[in-house]
């Protein structure tokens, strides 16, 4: 089984500096790249502890920063994590893989994994992202993971993942608005509990 995160092995090169700059343009001609922040905004207490998973270049920790909360964004890519901390101070940004994440951090209110980052990890460690996740979260502390169902990784394998990171499954949606999830949906928003 590998390791490495899909990110890397399916992209090309330069598609790092690529994403980057798709976003920089987008929040330039003023786009709303903060949907996700709005959501975990509104199901954390104020002054909550974040862990944001797979941040990218940073978008949504930082909308979860400037509404007042303490958040840690960690990404494996480098190009990312240098975009996030250059567009974005005030998180903390780290490169880390989400399949060996082992950070020197108090527990986390609610992890957030936004923006496909479930099916851009390495194929058979989702369990263990999973699993490792969980492990930065406080008791009752929640997961949110929103990703694309045409890309490899559905949600059978995901349930099934979540068991095994002994995780509860809380709800379920089609969309980062709350869209109630019906069997036809392309996109599925999850959130997870831990017990």
């Amino acid at each position: 089984m590998s390791t490495t995160p899909r990110w890397f092995t399916d992209m090309k090169d330069g598609h790092s500096e690529w994403y980057v700059e798709r976003f920089r343009t987008m929040a330039a001609e003023g786009a709303d790249l903060g949907g996700e922040a709005r959501l975990i905004d509104a199901i954390a207490a104020p002054g909550s502890r974040i862990l944001d998973a797979g941040c990218g270049p940073g978008r949504v920790g930082a909308v979860l920063h400037d509404r007042g909360h303490t958040v840690v964004g960690v990404d494996a890519d480098p190009v990312l994590i240098a975009a996030a901390r250059e567009d974005h101070p005030g998180p903390r940004w780290l490169v880390a893989d989400l399949a060996e994440l082992d950070l020197d951090e108090e527990p986390f209110d609610v992890a957030v994994v936004a923006g496909n980052v479930m099916v851009f990890v390495a194929p058979g460690t989702e369990a263990e992202v999973l699993r490792r996740l969980r492990a930065h979260l406080r008791t009752d502390g929640r997961i949110v993971l929103g990703f694309a169902l045409d890309r490899g990784y559905g949600l059978e394998q995901l349930d099934a993942d979540v068991a095994i990171a002994g995780l509860e499954l809380e709800q379920r949606f089609a969309t980062w608005d709350l869209v109630p999830f019906t069997d036809d949906a392309g996109f599925a928003v999850t959130f997870l509990r831990v017990p």
